[in-house]
């Protein structure tokens, strides 16, 4: 079964939806419209990390957080957030999941993590730190790439004392990948020996990201059919998380797919 987690920005600089849900009130009515459309998970960022951002110091990332996740009790939740600080603020609230575009790659944090019940999105990027830049990767080079990345970063909090079943991995899509669409979609396709190689859940986000767009020439608003299009197909290849900014979308895609199906 696939687990569905709605995108909430709280941010002013996000690619698509920067400055929209900005304001507490914005942010709490939208994450619990993102509940009640589908999202299982509410995967909350304070601070974007597209290659246009500006950056955000922790303290301001915090306060952002602690203005919603009161009003959001009940509702699991995932912290976008690559900031030591604010990871160890997050698993001090208890969080659900914490989802790290670097990929946990300070060693500093671990034992916090080992002592947390937390699930991780351990997620690959060519930029390794930091923010996506645009970075070009050869779509032969990068599954090779996958391969080095997560044997060593499952390997270091493993051994740290990070409980392999608390692991989700997430191969990093558009800009995270390089900036040749083809990468992604050589990822995309190779999903399952992803997930065959580590015998792990697979999360996937695409959502309205550059690589999608520039096959369609559709604008971030108007790239939400090319996004479902490439979440279903990410579930086909075996994702079982998938991160999107429209969550009753493939919920119904979802439905309508097992109605299809037939009795089983």
């Amino acid at each position: 079964m696939t687990t569905i987690l709605g995108i909430l920005n709280i941010t002013d600089d996000s690619f698509f939806d920067g400055g929209k849900y900005l304001e507490p009130s914005a942010a709490i009515a939208q994450g619990r419209a993102l509940a009640a459309d589908g999202a299982a998970v509410l995967d909350i960022g304070a601070a974007s990390s597209n290659p246009e951002s500006k950056g955000v110091a922790p303290e301001i990332e915090i306060g952002r957080l602690q203005s919603v996740l009161p009003s959001l009790a009940g509702i699991p939740v995932s912290i976008d957030s690559f900031s030591l600080p604010v990871q160890r603020w997050s698993l001090s609230q208890g969080v659900a999941y914490i989802n790290d575009i670097q990929g946990f790659a300070d060693p500093d944090l671990y034992p916090d993590l080992a002592g947390s019940p937390a699930k991780l999105i351990v997620m690959h990027a060519v930029q390794a730190r930091g923010a996506a830049t645009r970075v070009d990767v050869r779509p032969g080079e990068i599954m090779d790439r996958l391969y080095r990345f997560f044997d060593t970063r499952f390997a270091a909090l493993e051994a740290a004392g990070v409980a392999r079943d608390r692991l989700i991995l997430d191969p990093g899509m558009g800009f995270f990948l390089g900036t040749d669409p083809e990468t992604s979609f050589t990822v995309l396709r190779n999903l399952g020996a992803l997930r065959d190689r580590y015998r792990l859940p697979v999360l996937v986000s695409v959502s309205r990201k550059s690589f999608l767009r520039r096959l369609t020439g559709r604008s971030a608003a108007d790239s939400g059919p090319a996004s479902l299009a490439a979440e279903l197909f990410a579930i086909r290849q075996g994702a079982d998380y998938i991160r999107t900014h429209a969550p009753g979308a493939l919920k119904d895609a979802l439905l309508l797919d097992k109605a299809l199906a037939g009795p089983s």
